[in-house]
């Protein structure tokens, strides 16, 4: 996997993750999602650690989707840790979670979450869901462009 693209989908659900990079597929061959199959994974990816070392920081990353369910490391703290590091934390992070439990939404806001979905549970929802994460965060969202450290304000 390449610490660079548009998105990084964090699933340790198999189906799921062939599910939704078959939905960006479908939707544009331009965009590349990659997928880890755990939070332990995608720290070591954003932070160039472990496996990742000496690769470059997933700094240019346009979305992070990410599963709240463990195991290693759960999304919850994978969300804190990407929120409160400088070089992370504008990176937009879309929840994307079987999890309807009012005390999950409103902790994964106060931990900085750009979005909280559900995962419908309908294939054609599903698919057009993912469209919907697709053309607002990857097409129309403007993100905070990447700038080396000598080039901050």
């Amino acid at each position: 996997m390449k610490a660079d693209g548009d998105g990084l989908l964090v699933d340790d659900n198999q189906a799921d993750v062939k599910l939704t990079l078959k939905a960006f597929r479908v939707l544009s061959n331009e965009r590349q999602v990659s997928a880890v199959r755990d939070r332990e994974e995608a720290l070591e990816l954003l932070f160039s650690a472990g496996r990742y070392s000496g690769q470059p920081r997933a700094s240019s990353l346009r979305l992070i989707l990410l599963d709240l369910k463990p195991p290693k490391v759960n999304g919850f703290e994978v969300l804190k840790i990407v929120k409160a590091d400088p070089k992370t934390q504008s990176i937009p992070v879309v929840m994307l979670t079987s999890s309807n439990q009012a005390q999950d939404v409103h902790e994964c806001y106060r931990l900085g979450a750009n979005s909280y979905i559900q995962k419908p549970v309908d294939y054609d929802e599903f698919c057009e869901a993912i469209q919907e994460i697709e053309r607002y965060w990857l097409l129309f969202n403007q993100t905070r462009p990447f700038m080396r450290e000598d080039q901050r304000i």
